[in-house]
């Protein structure tokens, strides 16, 4: 079992910076796959941004690419959510999640195995 804690939520002004952390613990093998989704409100959880384990690999939803950055530290069992540029569109609670995979960071919910409670992040404009 992997337990995760998100952090680093809060309400920002559009065009403002969050910096997203998430700590796993327990079953922190070498092969945790971690991502970031996120959920606003009367919609579905989508993806933004994955990592693998050696942090050489990364995915990102189109729409944040060149404002997000995903990075991870495996000393601390971290990964992080760098989210530049905020728009309202961004306002949603943000989820972290994790998968034991071997290979290429994916972007499907249904592939990830352990959750978050999640964090809110919300941009004023």
């Amino acid at each position: 079992q992997v337990q995760l804690a998100e952090s680093g939520g809060g309400l920002v002004q559009a065009g403002g910076s969050l910096r997203l952390s998430c700590v796993a613990s327990g079953r922190t093998s070498y092969s945790l796959v971690m991502g970031w989704f996120r959920q606003a409100p009367g919609k579905g959880r989508e993806f933004v941004a994955a990592i693998s384990w050696s942090g050489r690999n990364t995915n990102y939803k189109e729409s944040v690419k060149g404002r997000c950055t995903i990075s991870r530290d495996n000393a601390k069992n971290t990964v992080y959510l760098q989210m530049n540029s905020l728009r309202p569109e961004d306002t949603a609670v943000y989820y972290c999640a994790a998968e034991h995979r071997l290979g290429a960071p994916v972007q499907y919910m249904s592939e990830y195995d352990y959750w978050g409670q999640g964090t809110q992040v919300t941009v004023s404009s």
